[in-house]
């Protein structure tokens, strides 16, 4: 069984820096694209960063020049590193993995969720 873990938010104050990590664990035959979202309360789910399995990148408008996205593949670890947080960044953040389970290539790509883990960044 697959499990994408968050960990790393909490309390920060405006200007902080946070590191946000998620593990995918169990039985994994690839990793495809990987990513991060973020649902504030009364909000709709939004993107933040997305990576490819060949390490490129993409940032919404909001988390151009203050998040970095990342992973190692050797672990299927997947990072992001945010600086200069702002009040607007409070919210729950999801890890995302689109991935094929088991230990075969055969089965299709799924999507896989973690619990979230919540930022908030307040004085």
């Amino acid at each position: 069984q697959v499990q994408l873990v968050e960990s790393g938010g909490g309390l920060v104050q405006p200007g902080g820096s946070l590191r946000l990590s998620c593990v995918a664990s169990g039985s994994i035959f690839n990793i495809n694209a990987m990513g991060w979202y973020r649902q504030a309360p009364g909000k709709q789910r939004e993107s933040v960063a997305g990576i490819t399995s060949d390490g490129s990148t993409n940032y919404a408008d909001s988390a151009k020049g203050r998040f970095t996205i990342s992973r190692n593949n050797a672990k299927n670890v997947l990072y992001l590193q945010m600086n200069n947080l702002k009040p607007e960044d409070t919210a729950v953040y999801y890890c995302n993995a689109n991935l094929k389970p088991g230990s075969a290539g055969w089965r299709p790509w799924y999507d896989y969720w973690g619990q979230g883990t919540q930022v908030t960044v307040s004085s």
